[in-house]
């Protein structure tokens, strides 16, 4: 009976060791998002002030977002440079 009762309280203690294990884990990757999204967030405020020192026109900074929006940062980050590239060309 004694046996069964060690066994048993090993068993419960090697699921909570597992448990712990797997919830630290979670832990370190959760940690790692959110310091992702962060730099995220950091990128994405960085282009939207860029767009607006950019763009000369209401028109550009919208089509500057939508391009950001439905196309990503890299896209933007190519129209914002064929903007500059009309704007030299123009002056």
């Amino acid at each position: 009976m004694t046996l069964t009762l060690d066994n048993r309280s090993r068993n419960k203690e090697s699921s909570l060791t597992q448990a712990l294990r797997q919830i630290q884990q979670l832990n370190s990757k959760i940690a790692v998002l959110e310091q992702q999204h962060l730099s995220y967030v950091q990128k994405q405020q960085n282009l939207i002030a860029a767009i607006a020192e950019i763009c000369v026109s209401p028109m550009q900074e919208i089509q500057a977002l939508r391009i950001l929006i439905y196309r990503g940062e890299a896209a933007c980050r190519q129209y914002l440079r064929s903007v500059l590239v009309k704007q030299r060309k123009a002056s």
